[in-house]
Formats: C-alpha cells, structure tokens, sequence
C-alpha cells in the first residue's frame, strides 16, 4: 500500500536485484509496521503464555470485534466445497504461536533439563563471512546497533518507543521492525517494478536459511539471533510475504473478509511476531489467545486506519482497499472515489469504516492493560496517536481524496504524559 516508505540504497545496475540491497535510505512513517505489540508473561526470563480469545464473524463486525468465542466460520464456494474463512485461517496462526510459546515453557521448567546443555543463540548461528558462531558475540552487536541506526533515524517515534522497554526486548524488536520494513519495501520501494513473484519467492528462501541460523547479511543475523532466543513462528513471517504477493496480483477486495486477510497478513502478522518478545504483566490473568487477538487487533486497527487516511492516495495508483460489496451498498463505486468528492454518501460510508476501525482499537487496548509495566507505555501511546489520524479524518470533513489526516507535533507531545497515565491507571484498575 502507498502508506508504506522504506527507500532502500538502489545499486546502479539498471536492473537490479532486490535480495542484493541492504542499506535504507530514508524511511517515512508507516503503518504497514504498527508499534510492538503484545505480549507475553515473564517470570524471572521464564516467558509464560496465557490463553482466551477474541473475535468474531466474518459477515458482520461487531460480532467479530465482541464475541467471546471464534467462530468455525466455515464458508461454502458456489461449488458446494466447504472453506475456511479469513478469520478462521488467522485463527490457527494464533494457537500455532500459542502452542510453540507453551512448548518452550514446558522445556525450560522441566526439572530434567540440563542448562549446560542449550546451545546459546550465538554458537548456532552461523555469521556471513564467518562460516562460524565462533566469537560472534560481537558482530551479533554490531548487527544489533545498525538495526537501531536505522529504527532511530527514519521512525524516530518508534525508535523513542523503544528505548522504554528493556534493553533485550528492544534489540529483538529493532530486528524485527528491520525485516518488516525491508520486506514492505521489496513492493513498495523504488525498485518495485522489478519485482516479480519469483523475487519473493527468494526473498521466503532467505526467510527460512535465517530461521536455520544462516542468515545472508547482518541485518538478518540480528533476526536469527532473536528467533533463537524467543519462540517466534515462522508463519506470521511467511504471511508477511504472503501480502506482498497479495500486493503485486490483487488491487481489488470484494469484502471485508478478503480486507481482512490482507490487513492481517501485512501488519496483524506484526504483532504475533512481536507478541513472544513484550511481556506480560506477572500479576496479569490473561489468556494465551486473548493477548495474541489484541496484538492481531492493533495491527488490524492500524491498518485499516492507514487505508482510510490513503484512500486518495491509493486511487491514483489504480487501487482500492475498501470493501467493494460495502461501497455498492452506500451506493458508491470505484468511479466515485476516483472521482475524489466528498458528498454525503461518501461521508456515511466513512462513518462507517472509521465505527469499525475504532472497534478493533477497543479491542487492542484490552491487550495493552495486560502488557509488561516497561512496554505499555509505548504500545499506548502509538496505539493513542494512529487513532487520532482517525478524528483528524473526521477534521478534514472525511476528504481523504486531497487532504491527508495526520496528527501534528504538539499533538504527538500531549499524548504522551496521556498513554503514561493510562499505562499506570489501567493497570492498576485491571486488578
């Protein structure tokens, strides 16, 4: 989507290979990446899960944002095939991450497990350059530092974010937030028009040799070091990529189910990798399924918000992420956005998608309360500040055709001694 902007370096070969880049230019802010999410429990480094759950329908939204229990959400196709629906897919992804976190629980209290015999993240790595983890503590923290250069110089508010969680938990974000941006960018950046399916596919290739502890440059050394030190899944990083296809094949979405899909696959995913790195609260009783659904929540939220705000934006390019089955029922179509006018249609329909996107920031803000006291404080204030893009919408009189809603400076500043207030006083009103 054009809400995303990570510029890496271009080589001056006229055709050049996109897996060969590593370097970032600049970088705006983007939503295609939301703030850590949420999270985990840790007791003394033993990372504890919990589980209950979040969600929904596929067909009607507030069933999906209040019911207390996933639904099987089985659709069946014109040829009478029984599917799963979008919601249900994402779903599996959840108890899959769920399932590995326990795993590593069980593995790390179990009274019979000989310490000595782990192997630490850096011995089974093997470094580019070096063909060996030996002695590779250091260059593990040269890889680290420059994750962090690029989060500080082109996503200062994440960056500032950062810094108030522990200094683990912040390196291991930093990775992840680089591979995000550095994957977004292989169908959004400059070298967009070189990239075809087989790039990707090369792209997943290098995913899984990082995941085995051989990355291909320092920039994933610094995400195979943190895979080897948290329980990450692979999956929400294969779905991340799975978006990007979505990207490159699809400009269309028939309904919210299909929009669905997409948000998750390109920012929900965000917060499930996130989710085993953030701690929980000790004192917090949350369940495994309801902290990963309201990581999944702020990332759908997000983006759902970024879409609303780039809707002018997004039609210049030839795309548009709304519902199509919604827009025909507010009697509007694709003509009418490329169009660019606002008419009372247009504003009704808005109402409507900005309702929907606040419902699942209400939905987030449940996982926040349970959050580690080090990591709320930044997950409230990102999660405060992309709201409010949704009333600066309303502001500009739901033009979002010429006029792009953002939140200004000393907006940004007051929000937060706000996110610190509520990071105490939820906190504390949850117990």
């Amino acid at each position: 989507m054009s809400s995303v902007a990570v510029l890496w370096v271009a080589p001056s070969s006229p055709n050049p290979d996109p897996m060969n880049t590593c370097g970032l230019v600049r970088v705006l802010e983007s939503s295609r990446f939301p703030s850590p999410c949420l999270n985990q429990r840790v007791n003394n480094g033993r990372r504890k899960q919990t589980s209950s759950t979040w969600s929904s329908s596929s067909s009607v939204m507030s069933s999906r944002i209040r019911s207390s229990v996933v639904s099987s959400s089985l659709v069946a196709t014109p040829a009478g095939e029984i599917t799963l629906s979008s919601e249900e897919k994402v779903y599996n992804v959840v108890l899959r991450q769920a399932a590995l976190v326990n795993k590593q629980l069980r593995s790390t209290t179990s009274p019979d497990l000989d310490l000595d015999d782990v192997k630490k993240p850096q011995d089974i790595i093997v470094l580019p350059g070096t063909g060996t983890g030996t002695g590779s503590l250091s260059l593990l923290g040269e890889a680290y530092d420059r994750c962090g250069e690029v989060c500080a110089e082109y996503a200062k508010t994440f960056y500032l974010g950062t810094l108030l969680m522990t200094p683990e938990r912040r390196k291991a974000i930093w990775a992840i937030y680089v591979w995000c941006r550095r994957t977004d960018e292989l169908v959004d950046g400059p070298n967009a028009s070189h990239i075809t399916p087989m790039a990707l596919d090369r792209w997943e290739a290098r995913l899984e040799d990082l995941f085995r502890g051989r990355p291909f440059d320092m920039l994933d050394a610094a995400l195979s070091d943190t895979v080897a030190r948290y329980p990450v899944d692979i999956q929400p990083f294969r779905d991340m990529i799975e978006g990007m296809r979505m990207d490159l094949r699809k400009s269309r979405y028939k309904n919210f189910d299909d929009l669905y899909l997409y948000c998750y696959y390109v920012a929900g995913t965000v917060g499930l990798m996130s989710v085993p790195v953030m701690g929980i609260d000790p004192k917090s009783k949350a369940t495994t399924e309801s902290v990963y659904n309201a990581a999944l929540a702020l990332g759908i939220a997000n983006q759902l918000t970024n879409i609303l705000r780039d809707v002018g934006e997004d039609a210049r390019r030839g795309r548009v992420y709304l519902p199509q089955d919604e827009l025909a029922q507010a009697g509007l179509s694709d003509e009418d956005i490329f169009a660019g006018k606002v008419t009372d249609k247009w504003r009704n329909f808005m109402k409507m998608q900005l309702k929907r996107a606040r419902m699942f920031f209400d939905e987030a803000e449940k996982g926040v309360t349970e959050l580690d006291a080090a990591s709320r404080w930044p997950v409230w204030a990102s999660l405060l500040l992309y709201r409010r893009i949704l009333d600066e919408i309303e502001a500009n009189d739901y033009n979002n055709f010429t006029k792009r809603a953002y939140v200004g400076k000393a907006k940004k500043i007051a929000a937060l001694p706000l996110a610190y207030a509520k990071s105490i006083l939820k906190a504390s009103s949850s117990r």
